[in-house]
């Protein structure tokens, strides 16, 4: 049994090294090609136009639910309104290129295409929501409590203006980089800078790895256990239907997974038998919220913006998790789990190439033994 366990982990990981890779290399590219002025200046603004630019921008961008609150309340302090901020709080952790690509490599491309829209219209119904409360603000809270998150081991990205703000440059930002001598994170004189490629490589293939890496594991071994020790089928009988999108409501709410390892949980759930629409409510609710990012928000945006934006996606998971089942019936659409079938979908070179690639970048004393030039 345990020599069957290690096998199907394997299994798994080597369904997702390719993709994650390709997802990481984009994420990448994006962070590196895209300044946070863009950022600040695309999400800023009141109403319908800033709650979609909120949103479009956040999705692609590969920040957990941790590691977006320094980012979106950094937005918020810098002129963003509060229906965009909450836009931008619910699209970035929910969907990124990505954890697209590890969801295309294990469920197929209904779910790849569904997802990111299903975590589109979340963002956007909330986002409207929010801009109805009108509820005064609180007073804003100060910069150290924001940056909590980070502290907790979850750092964010280094462009979070939460970091980089006109003031002087804090004692330590998120990111780890406020030596003097190379300008911080928020500027000012530095070394010479490295090709925009490989700024983008080091990024995917080190700071972003560490970030998810961890969760990542997780996710993979838990897909594992499922394929081993449960049974097909075994949860089929109460897998669907309202009341357990229910449960998986109260399970993802308070629960802290990032996008890209609840893609390989959600994989192994579709393989016990739970319906695809209970797998995109965990999907969508279990990386944009955790117990954790609660205090922040609403600490920064008040108790009423809270409760919309805790509200919102709950009532937006199910009501596209509901039309998924629904598109499925009608249409004849399918969604299943392609745990352990790499060989079929990739060339088997590939995909051990892949792994073996994705391992040496995860595991730190090998990335620096044989791939210096990423740290």
């Amino acid at each position: 049994m345990i020599t069957q366990l290690l096998n199907n982990i394997w299994l798994v990981l080597l369904d997702t090294a390719f993709w994650l890779l390709i997802g990481l290399l984009a994420a990448g590219l994006i962070k590196t090609f895209i300044p946070s002025e863009t950022m600040q200046r695309w999400v800023g603004g009141k109403g319908i136009g800033a709650i979609l630019r909120a949103a479009l921008f956040g999705a692609p961008l590969p920040l957990c639910s941790c590691g977006v609150l320094p980012a979106a309340i950094g937005l918020h302090r810098s002129g963003a309104s509060k229906e965009a901020t909450v836009s931008f709080l619910i699209s970035t952790p929910e969907t990124s290129i990505d954890s697209v690509a590890v969801t295309y490599a294990l469920m197929g491309p209904v779910m790849a295409i569904y997802r990111p829209i299903a975590a589109l219209v979340s963002a956007v119904v909330t986002g409207l929501m929010t801009a109805m409360v009108k509820e005064p603000l609180p007073p804003a809270a100060q910069p150290e409590e924001v940056s909590a998150c980070c502290n907790s081991g979850a750092p964010a990205a280094p462009e979070t203006p939460s970091c980089c703000s006109s003031e002087p440059a804090p004692a330590s930002c998120c990111a780890g980089e406020d030596e003097p001598e190379s300008g911080g994170c928020c500027g000012g004189e530095t070394k010479a800078e490295a090709p925009r490629w490989l700024q983008a490589a080091r990024y995917a293939g080190s700071e972003l790895l560490d970030d998810i890496s961890t969760w990542l594991a997780v996710g993979i071994v838990l897909a594992g256990v499922m394929m081993t020790f449960v049974p097909h089928d075994w949860m089929a009988q109460w897998g669907s239907g309202l009341d357990a999108m229910l449960l998986m409501l109260v399970v993802g709410i308070p629960l802290y997974i990032c996008a890209v390892a609840s893609t390989p949980v959600a994989a192994g759930l579709l393989l016990t038998g739970v319906s695809p629409g209970v797998v995109l409510v965990f999907l969508l609710v279990g990386p944009a919220t955790n117990i954790a990012s609660f205090a922040l928000v609403r600490k920064e945006l008040g108790n009423a913006v809270t409760a919309v934006y805790f509200f919102g996606i709950a009532v937006v998971s199910l009501a596209m998790a509901l039309l998924l089942e629904w598109l499925l019936a009608h249409f004849g659409w399918t969604v299943e789990a392609r745990l352990g079938e790499a060989h079929e979908v990739l060339p088997f070179w590939l995909s051990l190439g892949s792994a073996i690639l994705l391992l040496v970048l995860a595991l730190k004393p090998l990335r620096r033994r044989l791939l210096p030039v990423l740290g």
